[in-house]
């Protein structure tokens, strides 16, 4: 596989550069860059900002997607609730693909690399996050509504063990897709 062979090259010019600098220069900036985004993030918490990134942009989107592929189920978006006649689903801090978010960010502050082209891939990284994310969560109405015994593995295990494997699928095909367009 192309990608695998890419990152694995990234990573062993990380490995190799000296004594292992640049990968510790790598996890320092990455660990650095995800804790202050994890602070910032907390610090939103129960603010006006983070009710319209959950409420607006979050839950709002997922009511629709739901209404277009079962507009039966009367599904509503309710401030940071999905409701339904005689029903409901609560999104909170962990069901908006923050974290995952927080990470891909992370990483692509701290990989080498021109600034242009981090900042695109991270871009289009946090829209694949978003769109993997507004799947997952049409994924758990339709378990909370048609199979409940899915919603706790689909909830807890599959869908954020998906999400982190594409975004990290997207993360290596991106920097080996940069490392192979650069002149030897």
């Amino acid at each position: 596989m192309i990608i695998l062979r890419n990152f694995n090259e990234w990573l062993n010019r990380m490995w190799t550069g000296g004594q292992g600098g640049p990968l510790l220069r790598f996890l320092l900036l990455f660990i650095g860059a995800f804790f202050l985004l994890q602070w910032a993030y907390q610090a939103l918490a129960d603010t006006l900002i983070y009710r319209f990134y959950l409420d607006t942009l979050t839950v709002r989107p997922s009511a629709a997607l739901i209404q277009l592929m079962v507009p039966q189920d009367s599904v509503l978006a309710r401030g940071h609730r999905l409701v339904w006649p005689g029903g409901g689903l609560s999104l909170f801090s962990g069901c908006d693909g923050a974290e995952v978010m927080q990470l891909l960010i992370a990483a692509f502050v701290a990989v080498a690399g021109p600034w242009r082209r981090r900042l695109l891939g991270a871009a289009i990284g946090l829209l694949l996050v978003y769109a993997l994310n507004q799947a997952r969560i049409v994924g758990l109405y339709l378990a909370v509504r048609h199979d409940r015994a899915w919603f706790e593995m689909l909830h807890g295990l599959v869908g954020p063990l998906i999400i982190i494997a594409l975004t990290t699928l997207f993360f290596a095909w991106w920097i080996g897709r940069n490392e192979s367009a650069r002149p030897a």
